[in-house]
């Protein structure tokens, strides 16, 4: 078994878990089987309860694991499946180690960060080992080399490579070379003091993906080399991806970093072959078509608090050799009224969320897409405002609304699940992980997904009443998928829509950049037959926009 550890220097928000994830990319390509893990160092058992807005995306895995955006790369840059054994954080470590002192697993001895703490840590890396699955472990640690509350896991990989031996592993180190414009020079000092610290933790980094505005000329690659003591060759420069996030991968094999690790790990392996990731990147980068998609959410400030959205629809956009350019509206923005803000879109997305901001914009959109034709696509809350607008506006249930903004509505088409009823804590009590749906025959998901049974991943709290399931069937409404006892709603569709189709589960976590998930390749088809500027643009032309320009930001 071999061991990749990568850390990050220097400041925040580097990107090392997509340098993990394109690296991961790039050795399956050579035949290794990969896995990976991410330790997270804050005190939150795990990131449920966060805000987007402070830590981003939560991506749920099939097991119901509510995890770190990061392991949406990993599992859509790979073929990797991942569970709950594959996120660590300091609160789980502490969970464990308080529980394991109040049964008296340590047998009256005094517990201490080394080595019960650390010990935690290094098991969880062992458990990955044990099952004998895969040739690389690839773990990733967040935050930054310095942080008091990072300390533990450094100095448990430090245990670890003592362990295992140095020649099985290859610690990676993700910094930042700032290029400073009134002296006109790269600067190193701050990788340098970067790895300095991570060197009295006693931890040597054999490799610096160098983050960077400006190419790293062979002057500073030998200084960041003698200063780090860090192989030339093992300088990689690491600068801004020009238009998507998967040219990453073909920008480390040009800087032949796959070839170094495996010479590191002293893994023979053959060369990559790239044709199918290039052929992809090809389409995202120069499509022959483009359309105006508008995703209406309340965290839109925030790229991350939706990344698997984005990421879904450019899989499937690219699938049809199709550009999308993004509309980002502030569902608080439409509460008084549309306003032409989505006139001139191909396409309405309604993300997932939580609490009673922005809900009636979101209803107003699922409206204005409902009444004007406008293929529409709503996820988890996205499926509950089409839900009460449908109620409300065609079904003549003025007092439709859920129990989640209004408890005491006198028409709950949307109400708690009966299990959720006597749960107190927040964290990890939503209906989680993958559950599977029966698709009604003869519907729209029936085609859509060309199956009857699929496994979809979950993350709520609330359902469709059932009691109001006859009422609005008649008027155009359709349940196209249930839970296999026909007790939840899980799927539905507008019958007299060409695509009104949104979901109770979150599609965008099983997307992956070869093969997106039918309901959002359905919706990028419908988008291109209802714009009327879907018609095809040469790639090559000039005058053709970037892939995705400047958002448009819809003022709040």
């Amino acid at each position: 078994m071999k061991y990749i550890f990568v850390t990050g220097g220097v400041v925040s928000s580097l990107g090392k878990g997509l340098a993990a994830a394109a690296l991961g990319t790039l050795l399956e390509l050579r035949g290794l089987r990969v896995v990976f893990q991410k330790f997270d160092p804050y005190l939150n058992v795990d990131p449920g309860t966060m805000n987007p807005f402070q830590h981003g995306e939560v991506y749920v895995l099939n097991d119901g694991a509510e995890t770190d955006l990061d392991l949406g790369h990993y599992e859509r840059f790979t073929n990797c499946v991942l569970s709950r054994h594959n996120n660590l954080t300091s609160g789980q470590v502490y969970e464990s180690v308080i529980l394991k002192e109040r049964r008296g697993d340590y047998l009256g001895k005094t517990v201490q960060v080394i080595p019960h703490v650390t010990e935690v840590i290094k098991d969880r890396i062992r458990e990955l080992s044990d099952e004998s699955k895969y040739d690389v472990v690839i773990t990733e640690i967040g935050g930054t080399t310095g942080d008091i509350e990072g300390l533990p896991f450094l100095e448990a990989i430090r245990q670890f490579i003592l362990e295992v031996g140095a020649q099985n592993v290859v610690n990676m180190h993700v910094t930042l070379v700032p290029y400073i414009k009134a002296a006109h020079e790269l600067k190193t000092k701050p990788t340098q003091q970067s790895v300095a610290k991570l060197r009295e933790i006693g931890l040597q980094p054999q490799v610096l993906i160098c983050r960077t505005e400006n190419p790293l000329d062979r002057d500073v690659r030998q200084k960041l080399s003698l200063f780090c003591s860090v192989s030339e060759k093992a300088v990689i420069e690491a600068r801004d991806v020009e238009h998507t996030v998967y040219e990453y991968p073909l920008m480390l094999h040009a800087e032949r970093l796959d070839e170094l690790v495996c010479d590191l790990l002293h893994l023979k392996t053959p060369e990559p072959d790239l044709a199918d990731w290039r052929n992809f990147v090809e389409r995202v980068v120069s499509p022959t078509k483009r359309v105006k998609i508008a995703i209406v959410g309340k965290y839109i400030d925030l790229q991350d608090a939706y990344k698997s959205i984005y990421e879904s629809l450019t899989h499937a956009a690219a699938s049809q050799d199709c550009g999308i350019d993004l509309k980002l509206v502030d569902a608080e923005s439409l509460q008084d009224g549309i306003d032409n803000q989505l006139k001139d879109v191909a396409g309405v997305l309604i993300p997932g969320g939580f609490g009673e901001r922005g809900v009636e914009g979101k209803i107003k959109a699922a409206r204005f897409a409902r009444e004007h034709k406008v293929p529409y696509l709503g996820l988890c809350l996205g499926m509950q405002v089409a839900t009460i607008e449908f109620a409300r506006n065609v079904c003549g249930i003025k007092n439709a609304n859920s129990t989640e903004f209004d408890k005491d509505t006198s028409e709950p088409i949307i109400s708690l699940l009966e299990e959720q009823r006597g749960v107190c804590n927040k964290g990890a009590s939503m209906r989680l992980g993958t559950w599977p749906t029966k698709i009604a025959s003869g519907t729209l998901a029936e085609k859509i997904y060309g199956k009857a049974d699929v496994l979809e991943r979950h993350r709520h709290r609330y359902e469709f009443n059932m009691k109001y399931c006859d009422r609005m069937t008649k008027k155009g409404f359709a349940i196209s998928g249930t839970s296999p006892d026909g007790t939840l709603a899980e799927l539905i569709e507008l019958r007299d829509h060409p695509y009104f189709v949104a979901c109770q589960y979150h599609p965008e976590f099983q997307s992956k950049p070869n093969k997106p998930h039918p309901l959002f390749k359905g919706f990028i088809q419908a988008c291109l037959a209802h714009s009327a500027e879907g018609a095809p643009r040469v790639a090559t032309d000039p005058l053709s926009p970037p892939r995705v320009p400047d958002r448009v930001l819809v003022p709040q």
